[in-house]
């Protein structure tokens, strides 16, 4: 691990950031231009401690996990998110997991997105990055996630949808699910993700038998919120072909009565979100 040249390079991708990059308030005077340290911290979820440390070059190695958050953090192309893996003296993903770095560019669209709930996820159900509106949305503030595997085996998760609207969720799930096996049979993710729910899950080995195929599309969702109530979302579901990956937006119709609870969620959600600092 070189910590010289991985602090080094560290400072100068935060420097370059703005708070308006990763969606974030600029709030006071800066004296120093780009993102603070204890912002870039925030976002991946590591303490502030320990990132200075990184930047000081007296860090200990970051595990793979900390460096994709990094690399997500701090809005990183695939070179640049490569040579940070190769400076701790990690192998960068393979081409197999390419599909978990999420562009630079749909990040920064992603960042935009402040008053509506967004997530990119990836064709098999991982959770790669979200806004803070689909975290107060779906009650889970982590991406790396996956939200197939939180349908099937987590009741707070399936809670969220009417009952009614179960086997039609479920049925999509896996339909989806078998689309992209068929695809990419080699792929590690998405065949463990079905071995692991075709053993743990009754329902989804049953539907599973049944081969449905079919691809995520945009549509009309009902979300159950324990806090705001009923919410009808327009769900609008962008797809990078090349990447497998979805920016799934859910937005309501302006002066419907889901608008006025959507915006009640920006407000009750986002404090009980907010970390202490």
């Amino acid at each position: 691990m070189d910590r010289e040249e991985l602090a080094h390079f560290l400072r100068r991708c935060r420097a370059r950031l703005d708070p308006a990059d990763v969606g974030m308030e600029a709030g006071s005077r800066r004296r120093t231009p780009g993102l603070r340290r204890e912002e870039v911290a925030q976002l991946t979820g590591m303490s502030v401690d320990y990132y200075t440390r990184l930047e000081q070059g007296r860090g200990s190695r970051p595990s793979r996990q900390m460096l994709t958050a990094l690399a997500r953090a701090l809005r990183l192309s695939e070179d640049e998110r490569d040579h940070l893996f190769h400076l701790t003296g990690e192998e960068p993903p393979r081409d197999s997991d390419a599909s978990t770095h999420v562009r630079p560019g749909l990040m920064m669209i992603l960042d935009r997105l402040y008053d509506t709930p967004a997530q990119v996820v990836s064709d098999w159900g991982e959770v790669l990055a979200q806004n803070a509106m689909a975290a107060a949305l779906t009650g889970e503030s982590e991406v790396g996630r996956n939200i197939v595997l939180r349908f099937f085996t987590e009741p707070t998760a399936r809670a969220l949808f009417p009952p009614e609207s179960h086997e039609e969720h479920a049925r999509a799930h896996v339909a989806q699910l078998r689309s992209v096996l068929a695809a990419r049979p080699r792929d590690p993710g998405p065949a463990h993700l079905v071995a692991h729910l075709r053993a743990v899950s009754e329902e989804f080995a049953a539907l599973w038998e049944e081969h449905e195929v079919a691809v995520r599309r945009s549509s009309v969702k009902r979300f159950l919120h324990p806090v705001v109530g009923l919410l009808d979302l327009d769900c609008e579901v962008l797809l990078s072909p090349d990447r497998g990956q979805f920016l799934i937006v859910h937005s309501a119709r302006p002066g419907t009565e889901t608008h006025e609870r959507l915006q009640l969620l920006r407000v009750v959600g986002l404090q009980d979100l907010t970390p202490d600092r």
